[in-house]
C-alpha cells in the first residue's frame, strides 16, 4: 500500500503541513505514526482531497466532517450520499441567493453611479478653452507675442 508524508501531501496540494496537522487535530485525517513521523494512507489523501474542495465550494469544517464520517456508516453509503446530496443542495441554493444578492446590489451601483455622474456633470459643466477669432487656443501659441 502506498503511503505518504506530510511534505509530500503538503507539497501535492500547495498547502502547509502546519494546515494538514490543523485537519488531523479536528480529526479529519487520521495517519498512523511511526515513531515522530506520520504516514498518510490513500485513504487520508482522498478525504484531504474532499475536504480542500469542500472548503473551496464553502463547506465549513463540520459539515465537511460530518460528510466524511458518514462513509464508515455501514449502509452501502446510502446515509452519506443522501446526506451530502442535500448539503450540496442547501449549498447551491445559498450560492444562487448570493448570485441573485451581488447581481441586485450592482444594479443598485450602477444606476446610483449613473445618477451622481448626470449631478456632478450638472455641478462642473465642460470648459473646452476660449478661442481667438483665428481658432486658435488662447495662451498655446507657438510664439505667444506673433500675430496673423
Amino acid at each position: 500500500m502506498q503511503t505518504y508524508t506530510i511534505s509530500e501531501l503538503a507539497a501535492e496540494f500547495g498547502i502547509t503541513p502546519r494546515a494538514i496537522r490543523f485537519y488531523e487535530d479536528e480529526q479529519l485525517i487520521k495517519p498512523t505514526r511511526q515513531g515522530q513521523s506520520r504516514i498518510y494512507s490513500p485513504r487520508d489523501r482522498a478525504r484531504l482531497v474532499l475536504i480542500l474542495r469542500g472548503k473551496r465550494v464553502g463547506f465549513s469544517l463540520d459539515e465537511i466532517k460530518e460528510m466524511l464520517d458518514l462513509y464508515d456508516v455501514r449502509d452501502g453509503q446510502a446515509t452519506q450520499l443522501a446526506y451530502t446530496v442535500k448539503k450540496f443542495s442547501e449549498r447551491i441554493n445559498a450560492l444562487e441567493q448570493q448570485r441573485a444578492d451581488i447581481e441586485h446590489s450592482l444594479e443598485e451601483l450602477r444606476a446610483a453611479r449613473a445618477r451622481l455622474e448626470v449631478m456632478l456633470a450638472e455641478k462642473q459643466p465642460h470648459r473646452m478653452p476660449a478661442n481667438d477669432e483665428h481658432g486658435r487656443l488662447i495662451g498655446y501659441a507657438m510664439n505667444p507675442g506673433a500675430h496673423d
